[in-house]
């Protein structure tokens, strides 16, 4: 069921989308369902699209940035060419499925295409390669690519801090309204060839974190992937990002989310706890968020690299020759490559200096070693690129200068476009691969230079002779922790780094064959293939129940999100249960207090006097028989609560039970064993000092401690800590020790809201009045125990007529209740509408006193 109240949110202004000229309309409308022709542009279109009844073909529609493309215009005829490039990760992954599989690219082009011609490149994409092109506009381009992706996103997400106006881009609101509205033109090319319930979705990378939002709110029940290939930074770092709670839930609005190191995936998950709340758990090896009813999953798995092209690329005659060439040229030497963009984070002249620190270090080694740098176009601008790039001239200026002769310089700078079979010759003939990047998200280098080393056909190496490599690489990029083989170094420490290069190179050759079979089995088994496959499997586990549920559009603008519940749960209106309420006698009213009543607060704790109005109202009806089942202690319940004479009160999760203000408190627990409460205090005591904003409650039955103002991860992991400790403790106690929300508490066994509630409802039943309806309200897991328990209780056989029962839970979330309420507002309201009805009804039966000792 869709939210039909949202389905037009797209057209809100508070999307703050820029005024760029729409793309225009290329594609035809397209057959989503056999016999029905869906136009995506115009009519009320709703998620539910009709499944088609016949197999259709497996697809998946790959959308990124960039489609997996070269462009050029023909010199001659004036029209674009078009071809496969090779190179691209989204063309390689197919590796991973069955040729049956069909695949369909959703991305720009790198050339710009005149208004004119749009249409017709449009067909021919789609007709010849299966791909849908968004054409930005080129001022579009700019400020949604080189604005905010490179100059925003990109820093951040690298560590970079624009703390200086010299010093990185400050955000541009601009610049992010371009973002949005880029990743708005990408969600109507694919809405345009989208079948929502047979294709699946993957979405590649940063440029597109907002795109989820708008497919989910178009398809609820859309199965959709993102991978993420850049690093994700730490909660401290993304925070400072002005938008960052609409990036989080764009991403949350998929169905899996992929990393390439389990530290990415560690800062994404700490981000969803501190700014949105969000905690999530381990399902059998599987990490998931519970997202409002959806489980949003984590998958950790770094990318691999694609075996096939470069082994192709490795045979041929050209690659055979250069690399003969490189072994003549640098031959008794030494050779160093390293391989990197012209990028600030690269550490390009953090590795020369470690270079300068080799020679000045193991002069043994100079005239002996040369350090080959292959320099890749920079992929942005700005004055920090500039930076880089001299300071990377300077310092080797400065190194051939001091190190170098007539006939040999130690630094080798190739600052140009490297034709493959060069590059792939580079990596065949070195001894050693130097990869000293600050901070990056993947780097696929250190996997390339070990396939080239292994060589299949290559001539240029023996065949007969092991296969060696050696590997320096910064901890800090993706790859390193799968290359368990590797010399790891941290980038800012030159003279480390120094030392690993010379461990490198005067390691024996029997060390460097176990190293580099290890490396060459990881990199072979987990290639690119084994990548896609991968996350594609994952990815279909977790839309598995995707119509097993009921879905609601809820939120506007970027804070779109879905909730997806059991298909038997749903609002609880006055409307729906006054009807009941009317025509029955006898009625048990079950309330919790915290986040039901008044909002969860660690400053305001006494009741609203409308709260107060309303009790009375309900407590006035002698057919009510109303309960406050809290946690809180009997003290302050009936000190907030003494208006309202004929309440009752379970206090401390039911320890202590009155019917109303003029009985004693009553339990049925024995009070003589509290040994145990000297064996908790010092515990919890010695937790409490240790985590700051941390509380110790004292209650009669109970002690809780309480870590809702402490940090976030620091409390949740003391509160798993705290919790293990006191269960070895108190192993042979009569207790229990329980972890709520922000919470842990130990309490006698046989506590519970659940058994609080049974007691009432059999108090009723021994006195010859059982419940005709029962009503249950609360938001909290203990609550979930009275749920369960009333719908167990209400089934005796004791009971000659089974009552009406509404077992309610507060908040859109999985719950053990058939029935939500939104929030405390929406308490108040049912509440107010029955307690209107008691007072127009005239009474039928006179309150009657009970003892709770003669009912236990």
């Amino acid at each position: 069921m869709v939210s039909r109240s949202c389905a037009n949110f797209l057209d809100i202004s508070s999307w703050d989308l820029l005024d760029f000229p729409q793309t225009p309309r290329t594609l035809p409308r397209v057959m989503t369902v056999p016999g029905i022709i869906t136009d995506v542009d115009g009519g009320d279109i709703t998620s539910e699209v009709t499944s088609s009844s016949g197999g259709s073909r497996e697809r998946k529609i790959i959308v990124a940035n960039m489609l997996p493309l070269q462009s050029k215009r023909d010199a001659e005829t004036g029209k674009w060419c078009f071809n496969w490039d090779e190179d691209s990760l989204q063309l390689q992954l197919r590796d991973g499925f069955s040729s049956e599989t069909e695949f369909l690219y959703v991305g720009s082009l790198n050339v710009d295409i005149e208004t004119s011609e749009q249409e017709e490149v449009s067909q021919r994409l789609l007709e010849e390669f299966n791909c849908v092109a968004t054409f930005l506009s080129q001022e579009l381009q700019e400020m949604f690519y080189l604005g905010f992706c490179k100059h925003q996103l990109w820093p951040l997400f690298h560590y970079m801090l624009p703390m200086f106006p010299d010093h990185g881009d400050r955000f541009d609101r601009r610049l992010w309204q371009a973002y949005v509205s880029a990743n708005k033109i990408f969600s109507d090319r694919v809405m345009e060839v989208i079948n929502p319930e047979d294709d699946y979705v993957w979405i590649q990378d940063y440029h597109l974190m907002v795109l989820p939002t708008f497919l989910r709110k178009r398809f609820n029940r859309i199965k959709l992937g993102f991978f993420l290939h850049s690093p994700f930074p730490s909660s401290e770092i993304y925070r400072t990002l002005p938008v960052r709670d609409e990036i989080l839930r764009g991403l949350l609005n998929c169905d899996l989310i992929g990393f390439h190191t389990f530290d990415y995936a560690r800062h994404f998950l700490s981000c969803c706890s501190r700014m949105l709340g969000l905690d999530y758990e381990s399902k059998r090896g599987h990490i998931g968020l519970d997202y409002f009813g959806r489980t949003v999953y984590i998958k950790i798995l770094p990318v691999g690299v694609h075996m096939g092209r470069l082994e192709s690329v490795l045979n041929l005659d050209s690659t055979a020759a250069k690399t003969k060439e490189i072994q003549e040229q640098f031959k008794g030497k030494k050779l160093v490559l390293g391989i990197d963009d012209m990028d600030i984070f690269k550490g390009i002249s953090l590795k020369l200096i470690a270079m300068e620190h080799l020679f000045e270090t193991y002069w043994h080694l100079r005239g002996k070693v040369v350090l080959v740098q292959i320099v890749n176009p920079a992929r942005s601008s700005g004055k920090d690129v500039e930076e880089a790039k001299r300071e990377t001239y300077v310092t080797a200026k400065r190194i051939n200068e001091r190190y170098g002769t007539s006939d040999h310089k130690p630094i080798v700078l190739i600052d140009r476009l490297v034709p493959r079979s060069e590059k792939t010759a580079y990596y065949a003939a070195a001894d050693c691969c130097l990869v000293n990047a600050v901070r990056d998200g993947m780097n696929l280098v250190p996997y390339k230079y070990i396939v080239c080393r292994q060589g299949t056909r290559n001539k240029a190496l023996d065949d007969s002779s092991p296969r060696t490599s050696t590997l320096v690489v910064s901890e800090f990029i993706g790859c390193s922790p799968s290359l368990s083989g590797a010399i790891r170094v941290n980038p800012w420490d030159v003279d480390a780094v120094a030392e690993a290069v010379n461990s490198a190179l005067k390691m024996s050759e029997a060390e460097k064959q176990l190293r580099h079979e290890k490396h060459y089995h990881y990199i072979s088994t987990h290639d690119v293939g084994y990548w896609a496959k991968s996350f594609m499997q994952d990815l279909e586990r977790a839309c598995r129940d995707h119509y097993s549920k009921r879905c609601w559009g809820i939120g506007f603008g970027l804070g779109f999100r879905v909730l997806s519940l059991s298909p038997s749960f749903r609002k609880l209106s006055v409307e729906h249960i006054l009807p009941v309420y009317r025509k029955t006698q006898r009625r048990a009213i079950f309330l919790d207090y915290d986040g039901t009543l008044v909002p969860e607060s660690s400053i305001v704790q006494d009741p609203s006097t409308e709260v107060v109005s309303v009790l009375k109202a309900l407590c006035e009806d002698p057919n009510n028989t109303v309960f406050i089942v809290s946690g809180r202690g009997k003290e302050s319940l009936s000190n907030w609560l003494s208006p309202c004479e004929n309440l009752g009160i379970a206090a401390e999760h039911g320890y202590f039970i009155r019917w109303n203000s003029k009985d004693e408190w009553e339990t049925c627990y024995s009070s003589s064993d509290t040994e145990w409460r000297s064996m908790v205090e010092p515990v919890m005591r010695s937790y409490m000092e240790a985590t700051d904003g941390t509380s110790i409650e004292f209650k009669e039955s109970a002690l809780v401690w309480h870590h809702q103002d402490a940090d976030p991860d620091f409390g949740s992991c003391q509160a798993k800590e705290m919790l293990d400790h006191l269960e070895s403790v108190l192993a042979n106690e009569p207790v229990v020790v329980k972890r709520g929300q922000h919470i842990v508490e130990v309490k006698p066994q046989g506590v519970s809201k659940g058994l609080a509630a049974e007691k009432v409802i059999r108090g009723m039943v021994e006195r010859g009045e059982p419940p005709e309806m029962v009503m249950c309200i609360g938001d909290d897991r203990s609550d979930e125990d009275m749920f369960e328990s009333i719908l167990s209780t209400v089934t005796n056989p004791e009971l000659l007529v089974q009552p009406e029962v509404f077992a309610c839970t507060v908040g859109r979330k999985p719950s053990k209740a058939k029935y939500f309420l939104d929030d405390e507002a929406d308490v108040l309201k049912l509440l107010r509408g029955l307690g209107d009805s008691s007072s127009s009804l005239k009474p039928t039966s006179s309150h009657t006193q009970v003892s709770f000792e003669s009912i236990v």
